[in-house]
């Protein structure tokens, strides 16, 4: 089964600014998410009471942040590993 994902304004933002060797990394890892958004790689967020329940995508230095909801998979924020889950 293929997921549709569908990219918040901040992660658009993110990747527009981003290198050209960094945007092929995060695409390629982003193609992941449409085959199996929970393969490997990919950890469930703790502490998130009351809201959606989110994921994690590991992709070198940057964490890409996540839900799934029926066939889509909502992609969040980007972030650089060193800025943590603070936002949440």
């Amino acid at each position: 089964m293929n997921y549709r994902v569908c990219l918040h304004k901040h992660a658009v933002k993110f990747m527009s600014v981003q290198d050209a060797e960094t945007k092929n990394r995060l695409k390629g890892g982003l193609g992941k998410l449409k085959i199996d958004p929970l393969g490997s790689d990919v950890k469930k967020l703790k502490g998130t009471k009351g809201k959606q329940d989110l994921y994690r995508l590991r992709i070198g230095d940057h964490r890409v942040i996540f839900s799934i909801e029926d066939d889509i998979v909502y992609l969040l924020e980007i972030i650089p590993r060193e800025h943590g889950y603070k936002w949440l």
